[in-house]
This record gives structure tokens, C-alpha cells and sequence, in this order.
């Protein structure tokens, strides 16, 4: 099983990419003044994140487009099979 050592970012380059995005767009740009305000902003932040804001590293789509375009394909290739 692959896991990422402590003190050893690199090991996953994917979470140390979102957790830097995280930080630098969400957690940087708010103030939290309850938990259900966190709850709120991140969820926010979240749903931008997946469904609006595009990823180079998928081809420049959002995450939701890609995971339905993926969920299409794979209906499709059990399809003709």
C-alpha cells in the first residue's frame, strides 16, 4: 500500500498539491467565527473547487465533468463487452 511518510511531502505530490490550494485559497482568505461558519466557507470552497474550477492536470475540466465522463466511458466499454 502506498503512503505518504511524515515529514515527506513528496511522497504524494497529488495531496500536497490540494492541500496548498487549500491553504492558499480557503483557509488564508477566511476568518472562521464558529465551526458551522468553517463548515459553511469550506463547503464553499469545496463545491468551487470540484464542480466549477478547472485542473490542468485533467485536461483543463473540472473534477465533476471528468468524473462523469469517466463513469460514461465505463458504462459504455461494459456496454460492448
Amino acid at each position: 500500500m502506498d503512503f505518504s511518510r511524515p515529514g515527506k511531502p513528496t511522497d504524494n505530490l497529488f495531496i500536497e498539491s490540494f492541500n496548498g490550494s487549500f491553504r492558499d485559497e480557503c483557509l488564508n482568505t477566511h476568518w472562521f467565527l464558529s465551526r458551522e461558519d468553517a463548515r459553511q466557507k469550506i463547503e464553499s470552497w469545496r463545491q468551487d473547487y470540484n464542480h466549477f474550477r478547472t485542473h490542468s492536470a485533467i485536461g483543463d475540466i473540472p473534477p465533476a465533468e471528468y468524473a462523469a465522463q469517466f463513469q460514461l466511458q465505463s458504462k459504455m466499454s461494459n456496454f460492448l463487452l
